[in-house]
This record gives C-alpha cells, structure tokens and sequence, in this order.
C-alpha cells in the first residue's frame, strides 16, 4: 500500500465516518441536540472536501495508485451509507430513499467489479449523470444532518428535495450503467456457457 497525503486524506476521511455519526448519540449533558447536528455536519462538510482534495492532489502529484482508485470510491460509500443509515434511526430520511441510494452504490461497485475482471472497466465509467447525483447527495446530506434553519433556508426541505432527486437520479444512473455494460456482460456469459 502506497502512503501518500492523498492516500492519508482518504484515510481521514474513513475515520471521520465513525466520529460522524458518534456524535448524533451523545448525551445531550454533553452537547445539546443543535450542536451535536451543527457537529455532525460539519464533520461531513469537511469529510467530502478530502474527498475533493486527495483527488486533486493524486492527479497533480502524480500519485495515483491502484490502492488509492480502491480505496477512494469504498471511502464515499461508507460515507454516505453511514450518513443516511443514521438519517434514517432519526426520522429524517425515509428509508426507502435510503435503500434506493445504497442499493445502487453496491449494485454499480459489483458491476464494475465485474467490468475490470473482463478487461472493460472503462465502459462503466463515471459519467456526468452520475456526478451530478453525487453532488446532489453531497448537499442533501448535510442539509438533512443540521435539520434547522440556516439564513433563512430550511434545510430539512430543500435536504428532503434534493435526496430525491439523487434519489431519482440513482435509479437513472443505475440504468445507464447497466445498458452501457450489458452487451459486455451477455457476450462474457456467452463465453462461460
């Protein structure tokens, strides 16, 4: 395993996870509810933003790494799994929405699992579909974890609105995907038969 900043920054990331969601279950003699929520956020605001900077920095340092283009895509789904898997004990996310998110994360990570084994990963790259969800995911997430107003924004509205509309874009990027990938996958079953 290469050690490298934009390795250790994604490694930051990973641990900030746990702290995330640890302080949401504080005892309130601790910290208030508002402040475990305005705690939590910013944990999450700054977890994303490694995410953004040991990229740029991999690419600019010519520090890419087999090890660092694993561990980055795993780091945001424990992230963003963590994130809505405690939205939902709260009450501020439904389920369902939930489930559609992390259902398609481990879905698309097994088909590109699945594509690099056939020599065909870059059939189901990252697309701009699916970085549009992400950065839809990127701000409902935190808007859901500080569930207040902020300046005049209720964030649990506009979080509520834009986690369906990843949501929505999910399931889209999903089908596109797999439509991308499933002329590749037919010809390689027809090979294993």
């Amino acid at each position: 395993m290469p050690v490298n900043i934009p390795i250790l920054l994604t490694w930051l990331r990973v641990a900030l996870i746990p702290l995330m969601v640890g302080v949401l279950y504080l005892p309130d003699s601790w910290l208030g509810p508002f402040d475990k929520s305005l705690a939590s956020t910013l944990i999450f605001i700054i977890a994303a933003l490694t995410d953004w900077i040991d990229g740029f920095l991999a690419r600019r340092w010519n520090q890419t790494s087999a090890f660092g283009a694993f561990l980055d895509p795993v780091a945001d789904k424990l992230m963003v799994a963590g994130a809505l898997l405690v939205l939902i004990e709260f009450g501020r996310v439904n389920a369902v929405i939930a489930f559609i998110i992390i259902g398609r994360e481990i879905t698309i990570s097994a088909l590109r699992e699945w594509m690099a084994q056939i020599g065909a990963s870059k059939s189901v790259a990252v697309s701009s579909l699916g970085k549009i969800k992400t950065i839809a995911q990127m701000v409902a997430i935190p808007m859901l974890l500080y569930y207040d107003n902020f300046f005049g924004i209720d964030t649990r509205i506009w979080g509520q609105w834009l986690l369906l509309v990843a949501a929505v874009l999910t399931v889209w990027s999903m089908f596109y995907y797999l439509r991308k990938a499933w002329p590749l996958i037919k010809e390689s079953a027809g090979h294993l038969l």
